[in-house]
């Protein structure tokens, strides 16, 4: 049962194979489930340690070949959340002590970039639903009419996280259709992109 779980959910954690032993009616230790995956040439990784020890010797002129991208939304008066002001007693009602509202949601729009080590590539504004056929459409006018811009050169590597309209199977024919070489990419990881700072 324990490896059988494991095939087919890679990312079951040892306490749910705990619990669903003990549904099944078996009191089973985690050592007893690690050592029952060890016996059998499992064992635990993370992919952003991978991720991490592959490109650990990597110069610096390997990531200056790298496009990163990513999808974002802007809210048209920020988040939505509660602002604290500094004020006096009674100037609650000041213009500089009140924060814009709009009733009924302020908009927003969706965005696609990229960036490199020399600058940043071109910004699309995204209308409508955003599906794969869109997502293609991007890259076939954005994509590489930025690599281009950014004079990224022979070898240069694409970036774009696991969203499923970027993992679908049209989506990397059409990437290998146009020779472009995709960089893999831990699940669950924004913060390794350096897009997200800008």
């Amino acid at each position: 049962m324990i490896l059988r779980k494991v095939r087919n959910h890679p990312r079951t954690t040892q306490e749910e194979l705990v619990n669903d032993l003990k549904v099944a009616g078996s009191t089973v230790t985690k050592k007893t489930i690690a050592n029952t995956l060890h016996r059998n040439g499992l064992k635990s990784c993370s992919a952003r340690l991978r991720f991490a020890n592959e490109h650990l010797n990597d110069s610096e002129s390997d990531w200056e070949k790298v496009l990163w991208s990513d999808e974002t939304k802007i809210e048209l008066f920020g988040i939505n959340s509660t602002r604290r002001v500094w004020r006096k007693k009674n100037a609650a009602y000041d213009p500089q002590n009140t924060v814009p509202t709009v009733k009924h949601g302020g908009g927003n729009i969706l965005l696609w970039g990229c960036l490199s080590a020399k600058g940043t590539g071109q910004l699309h504004r995204i209308n409508g639903k955003m599906d794969g056929a869109t997502y293609r459409k991007i890259l076939s006018d954005n994509l590489l009419p930025s690599a281009r811009k950014l004079k990224m050169g022979r070898g240069w590597v694409f970036q774009h996280d696991n969203d499923p309209k970027h993992t679908a199977k049209a989506t990397k024919e059409w990437l290998k259709k146009k020779h472009i070489k995709v960089m893999e990419w831990p699940s669950q990881s924004p913060d390794l992109n350096p897009i997200e700072n800008l």
